[in-house]
């Protein structure tokens, strides 16, 4: 019996190429960035519209995305087994478009060896590059209650942090630290007394380990820095988020960037340009979410880098 390949389904995909390119003509050249390859859907769709002298420079963190990334065999295209962050490599105004899709992929989610989801019994890993770092089994091992707790409640806006993590940390006086997401999430189950309808109790836990382990936020903190530096005046910055904290740094991010910065301490000194231009703010259509329910929450912003 063979098994079906898992699949994965782009979200946003046709706004987000169309957004990048924007303006930049029918068969565009210079270097784009797809900052989180993924399954490759992006970076597809971006190949087909570039023209000869277009480049494409992917990064990723995770083996089984750079192992799909070599099933492209386009000369335009390379990449590269790295987080975001380190767009920082990149030369100064080298690319011509930076897009950033920080949703987990669905392959990842339905891999029960990987530890994403409370949906399948499986290893308590949860990290995007499986050769580098400790898994959530290894931190939870030996992180202390409050530890426990500030990162439940910080990353998974979980009222019930606390109790969580006491629930942990006893089970692990008791009978030995957490190995598998089944372990975890009837644990958490067991100390989350109320959770929205349809909502499963593990669901922000689960979410909060995984954004800490991978260092997901300061991660995207420093992407986002690196953009401005990477782009060219007029270069587009695209960012597809699922949820509030992300959507929070990318949103604050654009507007602080989006308008001029006055020096208190010199009030008739010119002031500092704006670096980006806020240009929209998308998300799903019905349809899209009705096809694939995993958009739901996604948003997605686009800025332009202004001249320097």
């Amino acid at each position: 019996m063979t098994s079906t390949p898992l699949q994965h389904t782009t979200v946003l995909l046709d706004e987000a190429v169309d957004a990048l390119l924007g303006g930049a003509g029918p068969e565009p050249a210079g270097t784009w960035v797809d900052g989180t390859f993924g399954r490759g859907g992006h970076s597809r769709r971006i190949l087909l519209r570039l023209g000869p002298q277009g480049r494409l420079v992917a990064f990723d963190k995770d083996l089984e995305a750079i192992a799909e990334a070599t099933r492209i065999t386009d000369a335009r295209f390379s990449i590269r087994h790295e987080g975001f962050r380190h767009l920082a490599d990149l030369p100064p105004a080298s690319a011509s478009g930076v897009l950033m899709d920080l949703g987990v992929s669905s392959p990842q989610i339905d891999s029960p060896e990987r530890g994403f989801s409370f949906r399948f019994d499986g290893p308590l890993d949860m990290r995007m590059d499986t050769t580098r770092g400790e898994s959530v089994a290894d931190w939870l091992a030996t992180a202390e209650v409050g530890q426990i707790a500030e990162v439940i409640r910080d990353y998974g806006e979980e009222r019930f942090a606390g109790p969580i993590a006491k629930a942990i940390v006893a089970r692990r006086e008791e009978r030995g630290p957490l190995a598998t997401t089944a372990e975890l999430a009837d644990l958490v189950a067991g100390a989350v007394k109320t959770r929205e309808p349809g909502q499963n109790p593990a669901t922000r836990t689960f979410q909060a380990l995984r954004i800490f382990i991978n260092a997901e936020l300061e991660e995207l903190q420093q992407a986002l820095e690196a953009s401005l530096s990477v782009l060219q005046p007029g270069g587009r910055l695209v960012v597809i988020s699922f949820h509030s904290l992300e959507d929070r740094i990318v949103k604050q991010f654009i507007a602080k960037h989006s308008k001029e910065v006055y020096d208190r301490r010199a009030p008739f000194a010119k002031p500092q340009a704006m670096k980006l231009m806020a240009l929209d703010r998308i998300k799903p259509s019905v349809a899209e979410i009705e096809a694939n329910p995993r958009a739901r929450s996604a948003i997605m912003r686009v800025a332009e880098r202004t001249e320097v």
